[in-house]
């Protein structure tokens, strides 16, 4: 009596636990996994502040168009020299000092540089640096669609794998009401040893497939909560159900077009085109004048551009109009000419790789899914021929006409039947996951 009471505390505790863990296992939709993914990815964090970067990158272009203010100021020490001084015949021949002795220097300025004219170069540099900008948004879209997709695949490997170990319950349920009348018809006479070994056989192989089954489960769990950014111990379900994905809704003609619109990667690739022409424009201006204004307002002591030299504070000021033309450079804006044309050359021949190989892929996609769900079909016929062929060896077993052989078999037929059924539409719903990716969904 005391262990029993025992063996019950202990299963009310157990279904306890696993009552509370249901209740605190997070459910998630396949769309609420996705967003919840995409504000946990590191990956998607980093192209982001690598975009920013480059955004602050585009103000900096901007601002080198405008006028800087600085404010100077500076301390000099130099030896002591003797003073330099004339007679001023208007006073009586009384010296004056012209160069006096002022050891302790000190200056302050505040100075402007504008330039009003760089050839269209610092305008150019500005637009490349707001296309580079645009073009790392775009490969986070592009990596944020790699991660959807990842995560698709992670939900849909749950739910496989849940409905495999479903199957393999109920597999499991038949082998054991089907070892048991073995058992009962042994003790009867009925049948041979074997017809109960062979079932035993049978139920160990299932048990093996179920635990199996459950592994893949466990694992398929790990990778989906890595992927949403959740603990390694929480429990997550995803709801959604394994049912066959639509049709492919357009020809591939229509799709591809849909795809070379979508695809982030295609924008990413005609952005840093158009980013090349710029830099060219960069380049070509590197050959003309430029023409910047400068000045400044000083306040020093002694102040240099004041005559005579004394140890008080003066002001100046200066405006002035600067004009540089690089005529020989040892061919370095030609050199910067032929990258830059390079750099052209090999972002244009990638947006033409691109576009065959989206083609191909597209209608490879599209017909990889109307296999998958030509299959699906063909599976759900397996699967009722197989239920239908182990309804009739249960009944033929049960009287007597049919060995434990053939309803060993029939129940093993419908269980790899409902497998494959599984499995085909989970490759069906892979399929489909994937030519969303190529479209650009």
């Amino acid at each position: 009596m005391k262990h029993s009471v025992v063996i019950a505390l202990g299963l009310c505790a157990l279904l306890g636990a696993v009552e509370a863990q249901a209740q605190t296992a997070t459910h998630l939709s396949i769309d609420e996994a996705v967003s919840r993914g995409i504000q946990a990815s590191h990956r998607l964090a980093q192209l982001e502040a690598r975009r920013t970067s480059a955004v602050a990158a585009v103000d900096e272009r901007r601002a080198s168009e405008r006028p800087a203010v600085s404010l100077q100021a500076g301390y000099t020490r130099t030896n002591h020299v003797d003073s330099f001084a004339l007679p001023d015949p208007s006073a009586g021949g009384r010296p004056v000092v012209l160069y006096s002795d002022v050891p302790d220097n000190l200056r302050t300025r505040i100075d402007l540089q504008w330039p009003i004219y760089t050839g269209g170069k610092t305008n150019a540099l500005e637009r490349a640096a707001r296309t580079h900008a645009d073009a790392l948004g775009h490969d986070r879209q592009a990596a944020q669609a790699d991660l959807t997709l990842e995560i698709r695949r992670a939900c849909w490997s749950v739910v496989t794998a849940g409905a495999a170990v479903r199957v393999l319950d109920q597999a499991l349920t038949r082998i054991n009401a089907h070892l048991a009348d073995a058992r009962q018809r042994l003790q009867a006479g009925l049948v041979p040893p074997t017809d109960v070994l062979s079932s035993e056989a049978q139920q160990s192989r299932q048990q093996m497939l179920l635990i199996e089954a459950r592994n893949l489960e466990e694992i398929a769990r790990a990778d989906l909560r890595r992927l949403v950014g959740l603990p390694a111990d929480a429990a997550i379900e995803v709801d959604a159900m394994l049912e066959p994905p639509p049709a492919p809704d357009l020809a591939p003609t229509a799709l591809v077009g849909q795809a070379r619109a979508a695809r982030p990667e295609r924008r990413a690739l005609e952005t840093r085109l158009q980013g090349a022409d710029y830099m060219k424009n960069a380049a070509r201006a590197g050959r003309l004048p430029w023409v910047a204004i400068g000045a400044g307002y000083d306040y020093a002591r002694p102040n240099p551009r004041v005559y005579p030299r004394t140890a008080e504070w003066k002001t100046s000021w200066d405006l002035g109009f600067n004009v540089n033309w690089s005529l020989w450079d040892s061919g370095r804006a030609k050199a910067e000419m032929a990258q830059a044309v390079a750099n052209r050359r090999e972002i244009e021949e990638g947006l033409l790789e691109f576009d065959a190989v989206l083609e191909s892929d597209v209608r490879q996609q599209r017909l990889t899914l109307e296999s998958a769900l030509a299959a699906i079909t063909a599976a759900d016929g397996a699967v009722r021929s197989a239920g239908e062929a182990r309804r009739v060896v249960a009944e033929r077993y049960a009287a007597g006409v049919a060995t434990n052989i053939d309803a060993l078999d029939a129940q093993l037929g419908l269980m790899q039947a409902e497998l494959d059924r599984t499995r085909t539409i989970a490759n069906a719903r892979l399929a489909a996951a994937r030519l969303d990716r190529v479209l650009g969904r």
